[in-house]
């Protein structure tokens, strides 16, 4: 399952409308980091064994294998002060199950990309 809030997406619009782009937001899995791997978003086209969801003409896009790795997906948009490093906000990515490969400790939770 992913679930996108409405904050995320009318941030992923207005990027997508400012810089002209057509492309779907992917959900991917990236390595490394000081608590193991996290969840992050970038631009790309689907692919055979995705999930697809669209949200408010807004595409955004999970492998199958990592959604059923992972369990719940949620996509979210949070403003800040920068309390997380993001000045003014962020995309934040949490997940039901912990991630493959994460460790307890380092800089952060094991299942949460926090601001991206």
């Amino acid at each position: 399952m992913l679930e996108i809030t409405d904050s995320a997406v009318k941030n992923v619009k207005d990027y997508l409308s400012q810089n002209n782009v057509t492309s779907a937001v992917r959900v991917s899995l990236m390595s490394g980091g000081c608590s193991g791997p996290s969840l992050s978003l970038s631009l790309d086209e689907a692919k055979d064994g995705d999930l697809n969801v669209d949200k408010d003409g807004v595409s955004f896009l999970i492998d199958k294998g990592l959604s059923e790795t992972c369990g719940a997906v949620k996509v979210d948009f949070v403003e800040s002060s920068g309390g997380c490093g993001c000045s003014g906000g962020g995309f934040t990515i949490s997940c039901e199950k912990p991630l493959p490969g994460a460790r307890s400790g380092g800089c952060g939770g094991s299942c949460s990309s926090g601001c991206c």
